[in-house]
């Protein structure tokens, strides 16, 4: 994978487009409270059309929300893009579909989002993989300083997790939630996977579900092109009470530690808990002995 290119940093005052790509609006209150977050630091928001659209489980027909997020891209006044919240959804925007030529421009968002950052990552474009409006109120102060930090061109201090070993290593970082980068793989939506450095996160996922997803990249082949793996907060994955099972951390040591590369675990982002801002397709260092990983400018 080729390192991307870093949106120009943003500035108070410059205006930023909401848009809901996925699921529909179900957190009215943590929404507006993001909303004010970045209103706080002196930018302008403008939120899509039917933002609060609502056709099943998304946010609108798939039409609808892909116009509103050709809207912000297409908009030379947009900065950036703030998507709303998570869900499902982002994937069937990007059937049949080519992203506009424009002048690169921040993404912001995880989850399902993970999709279209993969797919703006496929055009040469750096996104953000962190907190989405519904979740930003949330973050400690930290988290947040750090997310504006990169947006507004500042570096970004290293993340300490826990390392399993392997030795350092350096390459474009890939950060994705583990459901949906699978259901990426071997589609137009999946970046080059030579050598980067793979970030994961997950939420709700049984350890068996966890299990064959891995099982998937392995037995595919794709494992074998990772040059390092950052895993971050696997939240809600236990076993169903009752069930015999592995827990999620030995899934993780069992289908990942034979990959002959450095891991570190336990980084501070995924759901429910601090989600540290990533940048996409940014050169990174991986030290699986020390057990951080470290930015490179941007």
């Amino acid at each position: 994978m080729n390192v991307c290119k870093v949106p120009p940093p943003l500035q108070p005052g410059d205006r930023l487009w909401v848009t809901m790509p996925s699921g529909a609006l179900r957190e009215p209150t943590a929404f507006d409270r993001g909303l004010e977050v970045w209103r706080s630091r002196g930018y302008q928001i403008d939120l899509c059309p039917a933002y609060d659209r609502q056709w099943g489980y998304l946010a609108g027909t798939d039409a609808e929300r892909r116009q509103a997020l050709e809207d912000g891209l297409k908009n030379p006044a947009c900065k950036g893009i703030l998507c709303g919240r998570g869900g499902y959804g982002g994937a069937r925007l990007q059937e049949g579909w080519h992203w506009p030529r424009v002048e690169p421009k921040w993404l912001v968002g995880f989850s399902d989002v993970t999709s279209l950052l993969w797919g703006l990552a496929c055009q040469g474009i750096s996104g953000v993989h962190g907190p989405v409006l519904t979740t930003l109120a949330e973050e400690p102060l930290w988290s947040v300083e750090r997310l504006f930090d990169w947006v507004e061109g500042r570096s970004l201090a290293p993340l300490q997790g826990n390392g399993w070993g392997g030795g350092t290593v350096t390459g474009p970082l890939l950060p994705a939630n583990l459901t949906v980068a699978t259901h990426c793989l071997f589609t137009a939506l999946q970046p080059d996977l030579d050598g980067v450095i793979l970030a994961l996160e997950d939420v709700s996922e049984a350890p068996y579900r966890i299990d064959r997803m891995l099982t998937h990249w392995r037995a595919s082949g794709t494992l074998s092109k990772i040059k390092g793996i950052a895993l971050g907060r696997f939240s809600q994955c236990d076993a169903p009470a009752g069930i015999a099972s592995l827990t999620v951390e030995e899934v993780l040591r069992d289908r990942l530690s034979d990959a002959g590369i450095p891991i570190v675990s336990e980084l501070p982002f995924g759901h429910q808990g601090e989600n540290a801002a990533l940048p996409v397709g940014v050169l990174a260092t991986l030290d699986g002995d020390r057990g951080t990983l470290s930015i490179s400018e941007g």
